[in-house]
């Protein structure tokens, strides 16, 4: 069964009588594959190693490219009579042995059921449709083509060689389309790419059909289009690409038209130019050109084909012949249908030559489907002559082993044979059918490009191999023209790929493969252009600006070499520095009395107390770790225990001068030793709590990740606030008592006042960590370490300022006032600018401190 002719003639609807339908169309390429089949027949007959002594006969029937038309062969082939009565065999003769054909998908699909009911042998060389692999359906019917399985398995893997994403599909309306393009969609989905539209095109001509067809490709973003259809079926379609100027589109061409000379003609490359496709292995037939070329009308008048054939192809009217040819009765594009048969006025003089005519039937440089019919008929002849070769007793039929014979079998006993089929081509490959009567192999990979006379090539670009198991595909992209403005490979998407630092984000009733870019949350990132999600960065990194990469986050402390810590660093040293000279000072002037007064070793305490204070606020600044975060704070609590017990020995020694002036009692002597045993006590009391603060849960190395996002602040983990609270909750019971006794000693004679002073420095010490706390609790990073930096030079420097300031002052400014007398305050100042604020009434005349105090 061949399609001699492309096409049905519509019957008269009025006449309700069936009748068969007439065909016309002549097809060049059908008839070229029945010339090829009668080669084969003849090439089998003339050898002796198959089939020795066997003749094969034939019966040709045209499908004319119809269903009707193939079922109406089918029961006539099986009746034997042109009565299409089925379970009734009216002819004689020799036994039928199987069918080849019938053709396209469609047309084997319906005729394979009906023979598949008698389980008659059936031989596809062009049928892909993938249904026909369904031995359940169709039990009778093997091919030496490939299922559109492995097909569409390559066209995914092509499309994804090339990085298309969103793509059209268009199927003829028929089985080869419908199922191709199904499979092709599951195909296609299990990679997570996407089919922007699905259209058919319409076997019985449809403006509606067509015109959805058009509008859904000129709508869509979709540049790479997937056409699985026959040649025949997309001629009217082509039209219409042709009418509505449709370029720039790249085309995925089938197996069925990517030869096809019907398509591949030059006029139409500007639409089609650049298609890409699978095409079956090529082949050549050797002695069939000649065979071609042996044809005329002359050899058999009776010859109604060869007469067609030849009108067609030289546009001329043979004589005698009422064989019409080039009839047209299809509806057009305006909805008209043509009635015409055309009868040239020029006769046949059975003079032309076949070698001036360019037409498919005598180009055998593409002999694909073509080899696949030559193969076709040897699996028959093969598979009989196995069956011919069988020995009783060793047969494969039960019971006995028996054997079939030619000369009476059963279409089922072929069909074991050919079950179990492997043979050489003429070409050397070997042929296997495997459980679902398909064949592994190979497809070509084709590319359209014009070449030099103008006409079009199909140029091999690659190759794609297939097995029940291996798929493997070989892509030369240098060889490919590709049909676009920049001749370079089209892109086919439904939304460009989102750049890294973005991610896709689904859009509701969309496919995948249409999203929008959302940019990554801070601190994620999305290094690949088209991440589905943005990968979190790791704890010490964070994004960069435009959410690409992760980069190691900002480490923030108070660091040395930055203009806020210099600064501090100086007022530190310097602060220092200034507390030496004051204790030079001390060291230089220490035999007068003012340097004397009230305990100078304790004077001397109090200043190298202040120092350590000072330098400590240096522990504070630079990159924290774990041995600075537990020195500095324990050392700054250590510096103001020792500070302030200095000056509580000082204050409770004027707190006792304060109380001597106010009672009877002459003399109260208060022993320097009990001053240094309230310092020893104190630092000793400080050192404890310390101790037990670094021993239970001390401070440490803290990465503060929570204030803020970008940045990691480096800071010490105070370890347990209670015990830190403990330590110096300790320093400030110091402070109160110091103020507290300061305070009530305050209003001694103006020349013993520096009770008063002690209570400004207090004073001062009270207000600048009272108004540290808030400061420190609103601020973060480096800023609230600078914070407290401010806060210990502060205090330290106002307990400098109130209780040495006024020393120094009269020891190098007023040098006169430093004497004995007025110190001891047996003589009144006259200077009322002055005030004695060493406030002591002691001499130094023995060990001991004695206050002097006045009767009232």
């Amino acid at each position: 069964m061949f399609p001699i002719h492309s096409r049905t003639i519509p019957e008269n609807e009025s006449i309700l009588e069936p009748v068969s339908p007439r065909c016309e169309g002549f097809y060049f390429r059908g008839f070229r594959w029945t010339k090829t089949m009668i080669h084969t027949i003849k090439e089998i007959n003339e050898r002796k190693d198959i089939l020795p002594n066997i003749t094969l006969g034939y019966q040709i029937f045209d499908t004319c490219y119809a269903v009707s038309k193939s079922m109406e062969s089918t029961l006539s082939f099986l009746t034997g009579q042109d009565e299409h009565k089925p379970n009734f065999r009216c002819s004689s003769g020799a036994p039928l042995a199987g069918v080849v054909g019938a053709g396209a998908s469609a047309l084997s699909v319906a005729t394979s059921r009906l023979l598949g009911l008698y389980y008659f042998p059936q031989v596809g060389y062009a049928s892909s449709c993938s249904v026909l692999s369904d031995k359940y359906q169709f039990p009778s019917y093997v091919r030496v083509m490939a299922s559109d399985q492995s097909q569409s398995k390559a066209i995914v893997l092509l499309i994804q060689h090339f990085g298309w994403i969103w793509i059209g599909a268009i199927a003829a309306d028929d089985d080869y389309g419908k199922y191709g393009v199904k499979i092709f969609k599951e195909e296609i989905e299990k990679v997570n790419l996407c089919v922007a539209f699905s259209e058919t095109i319409p076997k019985i001509y449809s403006k509606e059909k067509m015109q959805n067809a058009i509008w859904a490709i000129k709508n869509s973003t979709a540049t790479v289009i997937v056409l699985y259809s026959s040649d025949i079926d997309l001629s009217p379609f082509l039209l219409e690409i042709e009418y509505h100027d449709i370029r720039g589109r790249t085309w995925i061409a089938s197996e069925a038209w990517i030869t096809s000379s019907l398509i591949a003609k030059p006029e139409y490359f500007p639409y089609l130019g650049g298609t890409i496709g699978f095409a079956v292995p090529r082949a050549d037939i050797q002695g069939l050109k000649e065979f071609l070329y042996d044809i005329h009308p002359n050899k058999d008048p009776n010859d109604n084909i060869t007469i067609e054939f030849w009108q067609t192809a030289f546009n001329c009217t043979w004589p005698n012949s009422s064989v019409p040819y080039n009839s047209d009765h299809r509806v057009n594009m305006t909805g008209q249908e043509n009635q015409t048969y055309f009868m040239s006025d020029k006769f046949c003089t059975g003079e032309e030559k076949l070698e001036d005519l360019e037409n498919t039937y005598l180009d055998v440089s593409q002999l694909r489907i073509t080899n696949n019919v030559k193969n076709a008929v040897y699996a028959l002849a093969y598979a009989l002559d196995e069956m011919s070769r069988c020995e009783e007793g060793r047969g494969p039929y039960l019971p006995g082993y028996s054997c079939a014979y030619l000369e009476d079998f059963e279409p089922w006993q072929l069909m074991y044979y050919m079950k179990i089929l492997k043979f050489k081509t003429h070409n050397n490959e070997t042929l296997q059918l495997d459980e679902n009567g398909d064949i592994s192999g190979y497809y070509d990979l084709l590319n359209w490009q014009l070449n030099d006379d103008g006409k079009i090539d199909f140029v091999k670009f690659g190759k794609f191999s297939f097995s029940a198991s291996k798929f493997e595909l070989v892509v030369d992209n240098a060889s490919i023209y590709w049909n676009t403005e920049t001749s370079k490979l089209p892109k086919s998407v439904c939304t460009d790929l989102c750049r890294p630092g973005t991610r896709k984000g689904i859009r509701q009733g969309e496919p995948i493969c249409c999203f929008d870019c959302i940019p990554c949350a801070d601190g994620h990132v999305s290094r690949k252009p088209g991440s589905r999600e943005c990968d979190k960065c790791g704890e010490d990194y964070w994004s960069n600006d435009d959410n690409s990469d992760c980069v190691l986050k900002e480490v923030e402390f108070l660091a040395y070499n930055e203009a806020l810590g210099i600064t501090l660093v100086t007022l530190s040293i310097f602060s220092a520095l200034v507390v030496l000279a004051v204790t030079i000072v001390y060291v230089v002037y220490r035999k007068t009395p003012l340097a004397k007064a009230n305990d100078r070793e304790l004077s001397f305490l109090l200043q190298l107390s202040i120092i350590i204070i000072l330098l400590t606020s240096l522990l504070f600044i630079g990159k924290p770790y774990d041995w600075s975060c537990k020195s500095r704070q324990v050392t700054l609590a250590l510096g103001f225990s020792l500070c302030l017990s200095c000056i509580l020995g000082k204050s409770i020694t004027l707190y006792s001068s304060h109380r001597a002036s106010k009672s009877k009692v002459r003399f109260i002597s208060v022993w320097p030793i009990c001053q240094k045993i309230i310092v020893l006590v104190s630092v000793l009391i400080q050192t404890g709590l310390c101790t037990a603060y670094l021993i239970i849960m001390p401070p440490k190395l803290y990465k503060n990740m929570e204030s803020q996002t970008i940045k990691i602040i480096l800071e010490c983990n105070e370890g347990s606030i209670e015990l830190l609270c403990s330590v110096f909750g300790f320093d400030v019971f110091l402070a109160l008592l110091c103020f507290l006794t300061a305070f009530v000693a305050r209003k001694l004679p103006d020349n013993y006042n520096e009770a008063k002073c002690v209570t400004f420095g207090m004073l001062v010490f009270f207000i600048v960590w009272i108004s540290f706390v808030p400061a420190y609790l609103s601020t973060k990073g480096k800023f609230k370490v600078a914070v407290e930096i401010f806060a210990i030079l502060a205090s330290s420097f106002g307990l400098l300022g109130c209780i040495f300031a006024p020393k120094c002052y009269i020891i190098l400014i007023r040098p006169k006032r430093n004497t004995d007398e007025i110190v001891s305050g047996k003589v009144p100042t006259t200077d009322g600018g002055i005030q004695l604020t060493s406030a002591s009434v002691s001499s130094e005349m023995n060990v001991t401190v004695s206050t002097v105090v006045l009767d009232d």
